[in-house]
């Protein structure tokens, strides 16, 4: 079982970088596949990136394709989310999720959420 714990969220103008960190306790988290999702006001969770345990396989949604980059150090339990060229529709609560073995696509498929961190973008 781990927790994630996500951090690094903030305010940033449009075409500035944040990284978003996901921090799980738990021995086994190089066993878990982990994505980050976002919620918008108003808009249903949705997929960002996802990532396996071993980092060979990575998938990103179309809108954040060629900005955002996800990686992981298992030495140190934690995921990382870099986020380049923001943009004002980035603007949401970003969500660490992880579940045993493979990674998925879908909210309902992961076991383990962390609590989101506030991401805002200004134009």
């Amino acid at each position: 079982q781990v927790q994630p714990v996500e951090s690094g969220g903030g305010l940033v103008q449009a075409g500035g970088s944040l990284r978003l960190s996901c921090a799980a306790s738990g021995r086994t988290f190089n066993t878990y596949g982990v994505g980050w999702f976002r919620q918008a006001p108003g808009k249903e969770r949705e997929f960002v990136a996802i990532i396996s345990q071993s980092a060979g396989f990575k998938d990103y949604t179309d809108s954040v394709k060629g900005r955002f980059a996800i990686s992981r150090d298992n030495t140190k339990n934690t995921v990382y989310l870099q986020m380049n060229s923001l943009k004002p529709e980035d603007t949401a609560i970003y969500y660490c999720a992880a579940r045993p073995y493979s990674s998925n696509w879908r909210t309902d498929a992961y076991n383990y959420w962390g609590q989101g961190t506030q991401v805002t973008v200004s134009s």
